[in-house]
């Protein structure tokens, strides 16, 4: 019996080392891929969270001589007179040569959910020839929505980055000195009402449309939540059914839905850029065999004049010349043939054109040369 166990025992063993070897896959032939997760707070947006652009007119006054000329910019006087007549000081008919006043358009992002009081930043540039805005205070100015209604009013002193400096024969500018920043320097006085927390529905939006992601994200929030409450409307939209428990408490529903993580799925792309020369490639980029040839001609033209001088016994009226003498080369270079095999990855693709000696520009063109012999299968984006 003891040795019918331990048979029975190796045998065992056997079957178990055998069984774990033969599902172990070779990793010789798989692609270098890393698995990387994010979170879904990083994917998608929740619809209705969000910010809403303002914009405004105002005058910024107190610059050192570098605003508006106002005989030249109309607008500006006739918004400095009307400023001027609602504090009660009339101005019709006057002439007024001020440059220390300028006029600006102010814009600023009302973030979600801010409320009466709240501060935001605003941004002040120049509408008119205003030369600088610095040292320049912006006075009351309502920042209006797209729905016309006043949601903040701005005013402060605006602080820029560039400076200018000129004399009578140089100038030096640095940055924009008619763009200026003013920190805090809005109220919010109207609300944009939005009840979260009584939705029964919550949509969020993929800031990379996929299909693969959407469903992962689905699948991802159903396994957290224990019930199919959330489905894939499309490749850029998740909804989600706010459950029982959590029913007027969405923000807690979302607060865990947002650290739920999944692996992101997109589409083999190459993005390019002719104008600098950055060329962005997916790792799912393949490419089927191919064989690419880059080759260079060179041209070589030197010049090497030589001086002729008349012989010692030569006519009166022989002269010293000067005799040219040009030389052209004409080289190719042939050793720039390679073989992309078919499958490759994107690691193997970037070191087979590296292999070439080729520069970004002749890579731009090599890329698009396979794609349009149908030998790349990834989307190129030519920006």
């Amino acid at each position: 019996m003891r040795t019918l166990h331990r048979a029975f025992a190796a045998a065992v063993a056997a079957l178990t080392v055998f069984g774990f070897c033969a599902a172990a896959p070779s990793r010789a032939d798989e692609p270098y891929r890393v698995s990387s997760t994010s979170r879904i707070k990083d994917l998608a947006n929740i619809e209705g969270v969000r910010q809403n652009q303002l914009i405004g007119y105002g005058l910024v006054v107190g610059l050192n001589g570098t605003g508006d000329t106002l005989t030249n910019i109309p607008f500006t006087r006739q918004s400095l007179q009307a400023m001027l007549e609602r504090l009660g000081v009339n101005i019709r008919g006057q002439t007024i040569r001020t440059g220390n006043v300028a006029a600006v358009m102010v814009t600023a992002n009302l973030p979600a959910f801010g409320t009466q009081g709240s501060r935001i930043d605003v941004t002040v540039s120049a509408l008119g020839d205003a030369k600088s805005l610095q040292g320049g205070t912006l006075l009351v100015t309502p920042l209006l929505g797209a729905d016309g209604n006043v949601y903040a009013v701005g005013q402060g002193s605006v602080a820029i980055s560039g400076f200018q400096a000129e004399g009578e024969a140089a100038k030096i500018v640095r940055g924009v000195p008619t763009v200026g920043r003013i920190s805090n320097g809005a109220i919010i006085e109207r609300e944009i009402e939005f009840a979260l927390n009584r939705l029964n529905q919550v949509r969020l939006a993929l800031r990379n449309p996929d299909f693969t992601t959407a469903k992962r994200i689905a699948a991802a929030i159903n396994d957290f939540i224990g019930a199919s409450t959330a489905e894939p409307l499309d490749q850029s939209t998740v909804q989600v059914n706010v459950p029982k428990i959590y029913a007027g408490n969405v923000v807690s529903l979302l607060t865990e839905i947002e650290q739920l993580q999944i692996e992101p799925d997109l589409s083999a792309r190459i993005v390019i850029d002719e104008r600098s020369g950055v060329i962005v490639m997916g790792r799912d980029v393949r490419v089927s065999t191919v064989a690419v040839a880059q080759g260079n001609l060179t041209v070589t033209i030197s010049e090497t004049p030589q001086v002729s001088q008349p012989g010692p016994f030569a006519n009166r009226g022989a002269q010293t010349v000067r005799v040219p003498r040009s030389r052209v080369g004409v080289q190719e270079d042939g050793r720039r043939l390679a073989l992309v095999r078919e499958g490759v990855s994107l690691q193997q693709l970037v070191d087979g054109l590296n292999a070439l000696g080729i520069g970004p520009r002749d890579m731009i063109a090599i890329l698009q040369a396979i794609k349009a012999a149908g030998a790349i299968q990834a989307e190129i984006e030519v920006m």
